[in-house]
């Protein structure tokens, strides 16, 4: 990148920065009142109103534009529509939401699918969790979120596209908790879901993901594993590896540990597809956080004892230094020690360009399941014990 092209990027990222932090709230007021009886984009205080039903049904379930659990009937299983973020033609998208409020109260947990849209093993194990529930028989809440970002999900894509800027392509889970008046809708959208959806509603909060497409993944959690109540939780999984770190900022799960409600990211496998028998691990696992959390009654099924996890507090990526070919010699979850051979790279002759080693021992934590790559591509990600695990880097030949 040139100087003057980054320049230009900076001026442009400046200039937004400006607009949300400054300006965006005196642009706002002349048309705050209209917004806020339609359930569109004003302050995050309409949350604290109680539930705002816009007055609209689609397919037999009501719109809603901020939600108060307190007032849904208890006992009862509530499907519902929360009216985000409008689309380029003043359409609306709308995120799906069921509510199965318990007889008794009781702890608040939500779980959440659909901040990517390549993400679907997600979507079917919180089906799957909230049909083996009897709000009858429980005493607090579940509340389950399928769709957050919409239009990458209606696109089975990673990002939502973004039209302010001739069709950007946005990570919402780089954005919370988001800004209901900022120059962006996707960043307007994660503030409506998180202040008018999540944030009033939620005790505790787990967010669902899969690898990226193009990549695989163990079965694994992103968990900050120095929280008592997100270990507590995250331990409750008969999974493979946790990684015990914070990782970006904006992420979903780290807005809301901000706003005090402890929350973690289980990653399901592989993107774009229903991977049965790791659905199964995130369901029993998460049916166990129902049962710790005194929400439902009976006993627990297996948990990361069983399974043996492994807990990791570091991550090194293999990164690839030519176009070509690639041919991984690794499984996902496999020990590999430094100096072992991980891949081989050939070019359209079937000529080897490179191979890569690790320097370093540790477990296969994802890997890449696209045969191409160019430069720079991460091809490998494996997880190390820092207490245990020898330093270095990544050899390439």
């Amino acid at each position: 990148m040139t100087a003057q092209e980054n320049e230009g990027l900076d001026r442009r990222s400046f200039m937004i920065a400006s607009v949300a932090t400054v300006g965006a709230a005196g642009l706002m007021t002349a048309t705050a009142n209209a917004q806020t009886s339609s359930g569109g984009d004003s302050g995050s205080a309409v949350a604290k109103q109680g539930t705002v039903y816009t007055g609209d049904v689609i397919d037999g379930k009501r719109v809603i534009a901020s939600l108060d659990i307190a007032d849904l009937e208890p006992g009862k299983t509530h499907s519902l529509y929360f009216k985000g973020v409008q689309m380029p033609t003043g359409q609306t998208w709308y995120v799906s939401v069921m509510v199965a409020k318990g007889a008794a109260p009781g702890k608040r947990l939500g779980l959440m699918s659909g901040v990517h849209g390549d993400e679907m093993s997600p979507v079917h194990a919180i089906q799957t969790v909230m049909k083996q529930l009897d709000p009858a028989a429980m005493s607090g809440t579940v509340m389950a979120v399928f769709d957050i970002s919409r239009p990458a999900l209606e696109g089975m894509a990673r990002r939502w596209p973004s039209s302010s800027r001739g069709i950007d392509l946005i990570d919402i889970n780089r954005l919370f908790p988001g800004n209901e008046q900022a120059p962006e809708a996707a960043l307007r959208h994660a503030g409506l879901v998180f202040n008018r959806l999540l944030r009033p509603n939620l005790d505790y909060g787990i967010d669902f993901h899969t690898a990226a497409t193009g990549m695989d993944m163990t079965a694994f959690h992103l968990a900050r594993m120095d929280l008592p109540d997100v270990r507590a939780m995250a331990e409750l999984y008969p999974i493979e590896q946790i990684f015990d770190n914070k990782a970006e900022p904006g992420l979903l799960a780290n807005a809301l540990i901000d706003a005090g409600i402890p929350a973690f990211t289980p990653e399901i496998g592989r993107p774009r597809i229903f991977d049965h028998e790791m659905i199964d691990l995130f369901v029993e696992g998460t049916m166990n956080v129902i049962k710790h959390h005194g929400i439902l009654p009976g006993p627990m099924g297996r948990t990361g004892k069983d399974s043996n996890i492994f807990i990791a507090d570091g991550m090194f990526p293999v990164i690839t230094t030519h176009g070509g070919f690639v041919e991984l010699l690794v499984q996902l979850n496999e020990a590999v020690e430094a100096g072992q051979k991980v891949a081989i790279q050939r070019n359209t002759f079937g000529e080897v360009v490179a191979e890569y080693r690790a320097a370093r021992s540790g477990k296969v934590g994802a890997r890449r399941t696209d045969a191409t790559a160019e430069p720079g591509t991460p091809i490998v990600f494996f997880l190390f014990d820092s207490a245990s695990a020898i330093g270095g880097d990544v050899v390439v030949e």
